[in-house]
């Protein structure tokens, strides 16, 4: 049997515990070619996983009656290797925690192409749905980095250069063409549209509009583009950029899952490796718990997307969301794991979840020492939040992410994931700083961390971090067991820049450096030291 039109129709998939689509799949294929509604940017696993899977069941449910079109413009192979080759039919299987899966064939995705200015047919097509009136957004998930028009030395990339200087015909870079694509609307008509970036970041609607207005105003003043091109995209009447934030794990396909959907279909789905190095397949695995919550700003309209569990409000919201998230509720917890998991030798984030120690851990800091300064959204419980992550998403079994994984440039994370809370302690007349006593075992089992030795005494392998060159030198001149000539750690503790204040400035550098001393003391100190501290339940 074959994951494709004919399979779906003929197959039996409902008796085999499949979710599949219940609707005329021509005719809503034929209404969104016609009148699209809504066009993607990144054929990814988030997008296959959450996007598509809602469209899928307002579909199923009557609630919508076209479906979406996806672009690709990193890796072309994406589409030819694996949406167009099963019909755009995909299967999204739900992780969860409980140890079950749920399976369903996702066909919301009618129309798939490549983001390729070098090819007449898929470009011509792309400029022919921006140019459609009904067109009410275009979403992205291209990792912040497909936002940035500069390289690591801050100088402008040769592909974004070269379409800056020769303007909308033939770009060759991500952006370029995007912004080429919103020209033709504008020539067009000039109707409005809704550009919404859904990547992980912080005011993600920002990093867009910066990059797209950068083509605009350099087109514009070079004399590349007619009109007022600049004037549409700066007028918010016509093309917003929302902010989003999104929050749901896609890991890469599982082998386990694999396995399983072979036994059911009897056909190789196997992940392909492109050659830009993508990880793909014709599945996708992802955990249960899914938020998206978006600014509702659409000047073009928008279909009631809500029904399908997407979050609408005001951009006010949408970053006390993302604080809630970023600085309180999950990723200082995952970042605690990930510095503990890797001095303790765990290669999954989800087993530490079965360490008393490391799961009281994350339970003081995210429910104790968070929560108190937490800005409530309003429209997401954070203490529910907190419970969601505790109990279900980080131990889910199938979650395969590592703490070697998480540990990469945590000198980049702890300003945001921690710092924010100790700045927000120091303005709180009700609470005292000095009252934080795990953050700090933290930041200590950070140093400890940067010393590249584990637990047992052994050596290992730090993650990748922008900072290792700077502060390994200083930590590798500390040896286990030592217990003075500690002053290299105190230049450390009073960077602002890594932990967001001055840590003896806010009275928690000598606990730090006190916690350190505990966790270096001898082979074992760092698993005692937990026990000390994060006894309980």
């Amino acid at each position: 049997m074959k994951l494709s039109e004919e399979g779906i129709r003929t197959g039996n998939w409902k008796e085999k515990g499949y979710g599949v689509p219940e609707y005329d799949r021509e005719a809503v294929r034929a209404r969104t070619i016609e009148q699209p509604f809504w066009i993607h940017f990144g054929a990814g696993n988030i997008f296959r996983a959450f996007q598509a899977s809602v469209v899928q069941s307002l579909l199923n449910e009557g609630k919508l009656d076209r479906g979406l079109i996806v672009a690709e413009g990193y890796d072309y192979e994406i589409i030819e290797k694996v949406n167009r080759p099963h019909d755009d039919l995909g299967i999204a299987v739900t992780l969860k925690a409980d140890g079950s899966i749920e399976k369903n064939i996702i066909g919301s995705v009618v129309e798939s192409l490549c983001l390729d200015s070098g090819s007449k047919k898929e470009y011509t097509r792309l400029k022919e749905i921006f140019g459609k009136e009904s067109l009410q957004m275009a979403t992205f998930t291209i990792t912040e980095k497909g936002y940035s028009l500069v390289d690591g030395k801050g100088e402008r990339l040769a592909a974004v250069a070269k379409d800056m200087k020769e303007g909308p015909d033939g770009p060759e870079s991500y952006i370029g063409k995007v912004a080429a694509l919103l020209y033709q609307r504008y020539k067009k008509g000039a109707h409005p549209i809704a550009m919404v970036s859904m990547d992980n970041c912080s005011h993600n609607g920002d990093k867009l509009y910066a990059a797209i207005h950068a083509f605009a105003e350099g087109w514009q003043n070079n004399g590349l583009v007619e009109g007022d091109f600049l004037g549409y995209v700066e007028d918010k009447k016509k093309v917003s950029f929302p902010w989003t934030m999104i929050d749901k794990i896609t890991p890469r396909p599982d082998k386990k899952v694999e396995e399983i959907l072979v036994a059911d279909w009897g056909e190789e789905l196997h992940p392909i490796v492109t050659g830009k190095n993508t990880y793909v397949a014709p599945f996708v695995n992802a955990e249960e718990c899914e938020y998206l919550v978006i600014e509702d700003d659409f000047p073009n309209g928008r279909e009631a997307l809500e029904q399908g569990g997407f979050i609408f409000t005001d951009r006010e919201t949408v970053d006390k969301v993302e604080k809630m998230k970023v600085c309180t509720c999950l990723n200082p917890l995952h970042t605690a794991l990930a510095i503990f998991g890797c001095l303790l030798g765990y290669d999954l984030i989800s087993a530490e979840m079965q360490d008393a120690e490391l799961r009281r851990l994350v339970q003081i800091i995210g429910y104790q020492e968070g929560l108190p300064v937490v800005v409530d959204p309003g429209i997401l419980s954070p203490r529910q939040f907190i419970d969601e992550v505790v109990e279900k998403r980080i131990p889910n079994p199938f979650m395969p992410d590592t703490p070697q994984r998480i540990a990469t440039d945590t000198s980049q994370k702890l300003a945001i994931r921690f710092g924010e809370t100790i700045k927000a302690y120091q303005r709180a007349e009700n609470l005292d700083v000095t009252d934080l006593r795990i953050i700090p075992l933290v930041f200590a089992g950070w140093l400890r961390y940067l010393m590249g030795v584990d637990d047992k005494g052994e050596k290992f392998e730090l993650s990748p971090d922008p900072l290792l060159g700077e502060l390994c030198p200083v930590m590798e001149k500390i040896s286990l067991g030592e217990q003075e000539h500690l002053e290299g750690i105190k230049e450390i503790l009073s960077n602002g820049s890594i932990f967001g204040v001055n840590l003896y400035d806010a009275g928690l550098g000598e606990r730090v450096e006190a916690y350190f001393k505990e966790l270096n003391a001898e082979a074992g100190a760092v698993r005692r030291t937990l026990q000390k501290y994060c006894a309980g339940k």
